[in-house]
């Protein structure tokens, strides 16, 4: 059921709840597990026991969706995390004062009216996001006291000049390269018959089987609900009373009448927004989409929060249609297959040899001399230089050294380049150059960042952690 805490999430603090934590703690996955003991424990953290129940609870508390048996290991980590965070901050007396706390919420520039500290709009905060102020209070002294323990791992990090220049270089050196399209190179192997075009969809029909989802969907704005354009506590009142309808097995058209709402939108959709003649429905966010797909039969009709906009869909039927070779659509998709799967094949034989030291700068250039294909000379200013060639294709170029012949792509494999680095000029920053500091602080952050990590080995080695997985199991099977 949509709780106080899923309306809270479209604020600028749900990151609180749900945002990423910023050690990446990931080693309990290979701890041990608990074989014997109480059932009703699902982690043991040194000698502290936390039970299916506390988990539960916090499932309950950090769930902005429906919660499917998979995603329960997800949330275990979470949960861990959570809880070692916090036994570092009572390790190291971590405290915040009421009189801080109430300074940190003074500052908050969203509470803020004619640049001074405004009840009223810390007030319409906690209305509109249905949190009461001492729930909000702990949250945000949570976060901070989270937020020191970091800066007290990592605050402290200065880097030397030279530290500076390498992070400065990293980015900004000059590279002369040549380079070869093998689109080109490939081009009378990327050209396929219409016999090739069937067998490949006669070996490949599943793939272009569609799954389409028809669906009914309205829009609960306050406008509609409560007859004002403001996210007020009538209106989450009316979202909690519709959420716990649908709970209870109520349909569309029943709530509809109930609160006299409007008829609603329906539409067909595969799983990329398209309907069955392959046009984009861009009323529908790709959020939206995700959220529709994930409907089940058994319960068909969903309550859903989109970018602060709220949603009633109902799923109509789900079928799966098998698109012909006639369609135009498919015909490209399967020619981009066909492309791709060529591609990928003489790509690894190029990559094979270099990585044997059998394609050097002679290779090169015979390539280009056998294929009748140009060498083309391009300067690059800088690895954000991105006037000829993409950006993530030059950020591939800057992680190479001089001298090397490699191979760089775009993700879809639409462009292919043959790539020789003939040189490299290394550069440096003044320290009174205006972007010095901008240079300063990612030299900074790289510091930072393995600071954490070496914080991360030193919890592992600090705490034991062992896993119920029966017990988790079991929390599993009751989301199934």
């Amino acid at each position: 059921m949509l709780g106080s805490f899923r309306k809270f999430s479209g604020s600028i603090y749900a990151k609180i709840l749900l945002g990423i934590i910023i050690i990446p703690f990931i080693f309990w996955g290979m701890g041990s597990s608990i074989t014997g003991g109480s059932k009703n424990v699902v982690v043991v953290i040194d000698k502290e026991k936390y039970s299916i129940q506390h988990f539960s609870n916090f499932i309950k508390k950090t769930a902005l969706k429906k919660v499917e048996a998979n995603d329960v290991e997800g949330f275990l980590f979470a949960f861990i995390s959570e809880k070692l965070i916090e036994k570092e901050i009572e390790h190291f007396g971590i405290k915040l004062s009421d009189n801080s706390l109430s300074k940190l919420i003074r500052h908050q520039e969203q509470f803020k009216r004619e640049n001074k500290f405004s009840r009223t709009e810390y007030e319409k905060f906690l209305i509109k996001n249905n949190v009461t102020a001492i729930n909000f209070e702990s949250i945000l002294s949570k976060e901070e006291k989270k937020k020191q323990l970091l800066d007290f791992v990592g605050g402290g990090a200065s880097p030397s000049k030279f530290l500076v220049n390498i992070s400065y270089d990293k980015i900004n050196q000059k590279r002369v390269i040549e380079l070869i399209n093998l689109n080109d190179v490939f081009k009378i192997q990327l050209n396929f018959s219409e016999d090739q075009i069937k067998t490949y969809f006669e070996n490949n029909k599943n793939k272009y089987n569609k799954i389409y989802k028809s669906v009914k969907l309205l829009e609960l704005s306050p406008k509609k609900l409560v007859d004002n354009n403001e996210f007020n506590d009538l209106f989450f009142k009316k979202i909690d009373e519709i959420d716990d309808l649908i709970f209870g097995g109520e349909k569309l058209n029943y709530i509809i009448q109930k609160f006299n709402l409007e008829k609603p939108n329906s539409f067909t959709i595969n799983e990329l927004g398209k309907d069955i003649n392959s046009k984009m429905n861009k009323k529908i966010t790709k959020d939206l989409i995700e959220e529709i797909f994930n409907i089940k039969e058994i319960e068909p009709t969903v309550l859903i929060e989109d970018k602060n906009k709220y949603f009633i869909v109902e799923l109509v039927k789900t079928e799966s249609i098998q698109k012909g070779i006639g369609d135009d659509f498919i015909k490209k998709e399967i020619l981009l297959d066909l492309g791709k799967k060529t591609k990928r094949r003489l790509i690894t034989e190029i990559i094979d040899k270099i990585n044997k030291n059998n394609f050097n700068k002679y290779d090169f250039d015979k390539l280009s001399k056998d294929k009748n294909v140009n060498i083309k000379k391009i300067s690059l200013n800088n690895q954000n230089d991105d006037k000829i060639l993409k950006k993530e294709i030059v950020n591939q170029i800057y992680t190479f050294p001089e001298k090397k012949v490699i191979i760089v792509n775009d993700i879809d494999l639409s462009e292919n380049f043959l790539i020789y680095i003939d040189k490299i000029k290394n550069v440096t920053i003044d320290e009174n150059s205006e972007e010095y500091q901008k240079y300063f602080n990612l030299s900074k952050n790289q510091i930072v960042s393995e600071l954490y990590n070496t914080y991360e080995n030193y919890i592992q080695k600090k705490y034991k952690i062992d896993i119920n997985y029966q017990a988790l199991d079991a929390i599993k099977n009751s989301y199934n």
